[in-house]
């Protein structure tokens, strides 16, 4: 153990010297109540610290010991259901040995090193079987949702396994095979989490993450191992969007990363989840979750090491072969906890007081998402959702600029709509999506109309603003007919099919089939009520028939399971507005 003692203190970041043999990013203990640190910085003679714990009281001339290993996270059968800060401490343990506030120096560890798990050894593992990183060597039932499987760690260098302890039930921390180099195969790894994990090939996104909310899933789609970003300003809905992205998501597991922000929201996801049912499994949505809890009042460095330590678990089960999407909320506080930081450091500043390194950091967090060939050889990804909170809703601001360059999904959150209670309130002008090529194979299979009408309903919608600066000036009334209808259908997508009732038992949540028919009706009312308008039908007539307060109405009222219900919607919808178009082109031909 190297030991060097604390020269200077400056908030979370501390100076040693006496720590020339350590490496950078190695863990130290320092001080009196052996806080835990990072080395971040090695000069001759001197080492900067980052300190994940508070360190009031702290004074110079205390000792800083080297533990001589980089930080890195506990990986094995319990990660799943639980609540870590950024340094894998359970918050549940630790309020229930030290209160309601996190003391200086409490430790406990990250996984139940007590609890027992059914180990089942995978076929044909057993002593003397070859071996290489990455394989799978048996499975554990971590949770009714999740099957857990035990692999061989990445940094296994033997070749063959010397020893196997086979079924049973086993500790975490349990011995259950050795190599022929002699190394140790636990039930749990560790791994550094400023390091990606390594896979066998990374592959290009074709399958969408499929939300149950219809503007991202239709208007702009996110693919499996894809990355977004939801900017917004305060109160514009990116918690809420991230909430019922994490509920109703079709990914294996869920890693919600409360990075800065608010206790009261990190509250809301820790007691909603339990009693909310997964609808693909029909258990406690918890069974699939991980949630890390570093709010704005916790110690700014364990803010600023939270998004790796997601993303790292992200990863880990990855390599399992499961699709993983990951909640980052939000980057932003995240970039603070840098900036704060790197003041404290005495770097130059770049642009709005940001550290220089600040794109680069980005690019680390958003560059380790991707659908990949695991070393087991499975196929696996890790999606990543990142809420972006810009001062004032400001879009031009660094943080959200940088984060363009990395992301190929941008849902760009809008004031008015949330103003108007339209939620989700992603903007359909400013927003954008560069997966809707690669997932449009799916979608064809699905249904083939699907980037046909995906584009007139965009198009319909920019149409709709042009209009509306015109209405402005003029008023609706000086508008030919045909221009009126745009904007009658323009508000009948809006209300519905964008708009989404949270607190809706069958609107909450829109399956892939009953988000393309629902749009189908609009734009097919849209079509018919054009050739009425042709025909010499006014348009008061138009809005005024019956079906049209269906095809508004059907989103609530039409069940996922019950399609055939829009049939017959769509059926009202031929035989009403066709006998419109034939009362008036009669009319026209009898004059």
């Amino acid at each position: 153990m190297i030991s060097g003692k604390i020269t200077r203190i400056s908030g979370p970041i501390v100076y040693a010297e006496g720590l020339d043999g350590c490496g950078l990013y190695d863990v130290v203990d320092v001080g009196k109540a052996r806080l835990i640190g990072e080395i971040i910085s090695q000069e001759k003679g001197h080492a900067t610290i980052e300190v994940y714990e508070d360190d009031s009281g702290m004074k110079v001339g205390e000792d800083v010991v080297s533990s001589g290993r980089p930080l890195s996270l506990k990986l094995g059968p319990g990660l799943v259901g639980m609540i870590y800060d950024g340094i894998q401490r359970p918050l549940k343990q630790m309020f229930e040995s030290g209160g309601a506030f996190l003391l200086p120096g409490q430790r406990t560890e990250p996984l139940d090193a007590k609890k027992e798990w059914d180990f089942t050894p995978a076929e044909g593992i057993d002593s003397g079987c070859e071996i290489k990183p990455g394989m799978v060597l048996g499975t554990v039932p971590e949770t009714g949702s999740i099957t857990h499987k035990i692999m061989v760690p990445p940094y296994i260098k033997g070749k063959k396994l010397v020893s196997f302890k086979g079924k049973g039930s086993y500790t975490v921390d349990a011995e259950i095979g050795e190599t022929d180099l002699g190394e140790k195969i636990l039930m749990s790894q560790y791994w550094p989490l400023r390091k990606p994990r390594p896979f066998a090939q990374k592959l290009e996104v074709t399958e969408p993450l499929v939300t149950g909310q219809r503007v991202i899933d239709v208007f702009f789609p996110l693919s499996k191992g894809g990355t977004a970003a939801i900017p917004g300003g305060f109160g514009t809905g990116k918690t809420m969007t991230q909430h019922a992205i994490a509920k109703w998501c079709d990914a294996d597991l869920i890693v919600y990363i409360g990075c800065g922000e608010r206790g009261n929201e990190m509250t809301d996801v820790l007691t909603e989840f339990p009693e909310l049912i997964d609808p693909r499994t029909g258990r406690s949505l918890m069974e699939r979750t991980i949630l890390i809890a570093n709010t704005s009042n916790m110690p700014v460095a364990a803010r600023e090491v939270s998004l790796y330590a997601g993303i790292t678990l992200a990863e880990y089960y990855r390599d399992m072969g499961m699709h993983v999407a990951i909640m980052a909320d939000s980057t932003s506080r995240w970039a603070e906890a840098l900036r704060e930081l790197s003041g404290r450091m005495e770097e130059m500043p770049a642009e709005e007081g940001f550290p220089a390194y600040l794109p680069t950091r980005l690019a680390e967090f958003y560059e380790r998402a991707g659908r990949v060939n695991s070393l087991c050889g499975k196929e696996g990804s890790v999606s990543v959702i990142g809420a972006v909170s810009p001062p004032g809703g400001d879009f031009s601001e660094p943080v959200t600029q940088h984060t363009k360059r990395f992301i190929r999904c941008f849902w760009a959150l809008d004031r008015e709509l949330a103003n108007a209670r339209h939620y989700p309130a992603i903007g359909w002008i400013d927003s954008y999506s560069e997966y809707a090529e690669e997932v449009k194979g799916w979608w064809d299979r699905l249904d083939p109309r699907w980037a046909e009408i995906r584009l007139k309903a965009l198009d319909l919608l920019k149409k709709e603003q042009r209009l509306q600066q015109i209405v402005r000036l003029i008023g609706a009334d000086a508008l030919p007919e045909s221009d009126r209808l745009i904007l009658t259908v323009a508000e009948m997508i809006k209300n519905g099919f964008l708009q989404q009732n949270a607190f809706d038992n069958i609107d909450q949540y829109s399956v892939p089939e009953k988000q393309i028919q629902l749009l189908m009706l609009i734009m097919n009312f849209y079509e018919l009520a054009l050739k009425a308008i042709k025909a010499g039908c006014p348009l008061l007539r138009i809005i005024e028939v019956p079906v049209r307060s269906e095809i508004v109405r059907a989103k609530s009222v039409i069940a996922n399971d019950d399609i055939d219900g829009l049939t017959t919607i769509h059926n009202h919808l031929e035989e009403q507005m066709g006998d419109l178009e034939r009362l008036y082109r009669t009319s026209s031909e009898n004059l």
